[in-house]
């Protein structure tokens, strides 16, 4: 299969009417944030998505984003690979108003169109792919090469008893 790249830009509502289909490629190249976050990634992020019209008529797209990733694990300082797959489903509103947004249902995010009513595609699933990311990298327990007996916490020496600078007033209490 010829693998194609996706356009950065897409209206969402006209693509809806047509029912529209997109299978294909975006750059990792252009994603810089996403390339700053993680050891190392796939050049091509691979990108399925469908877009329709639910039963009140409002305009949606799903799908599907997969590449592969390289995090360094926070415990042992080894590059590991982890898998991106996110899953999304999107339905575009003009301005994010708290109005407009509590009346979509809950299946469906929020995206904001610019003023010729297209999607910035690009930087919506470079978002999606940083939000995928786990908060903190760490290998599964049994490939880490830090097991759990090799770490060390630390112990808290227990402090001397001081004498307590509140206890002349004790003294001077009424029975």
């Amino acid at each position: 299969m010829q693998k194609v790249k996706l356009p950065r830009q897409l209206d969402p509502i006209k693509s809806a009417t047509k029912r529209s289909e997109y299978q294909g490629v975006m750059l990792t190249a252009d994603m810089p944030r996403l390339v700053g976050t993680v050891a190392s990634i796939d050049d091509e992020v691979e990108i399925e998505m469908k877009f329709l019209k639910d039963e009140q008529g409002l305009s949606y797209f799903e799908g599907k984003i997969h590449c592969e990733t390289s995090l360094i694990c926070q415990r042992c300082n080894g590059v590991f690979t982890h898998p991106l797959d996110v899953s999304f489903c999107f339905s575009p509103v003009q301005g994010l108003d708290d109005e407009k947004t509590d009346e979509l249902p809950d299946i469906y995010d929020p995206v904001e169109v610019n003023d010729h009513g297209e999607v910035n595609l690009l930087q919506l699933f470079e978002d999606e792919m940083i939000l995928s990311l786990p908060i903190v990298a760490l290998h599964a327990e049994e490939d880490c090469g830090t097991k759990a007996k090799d770490m060390s916490f630390g112990k808290i020496e227990p402090v001397d008893e001081r004498p307590n600078p509140f206890a002349v007033l004790k003294e001077l209490k009424r029975d």
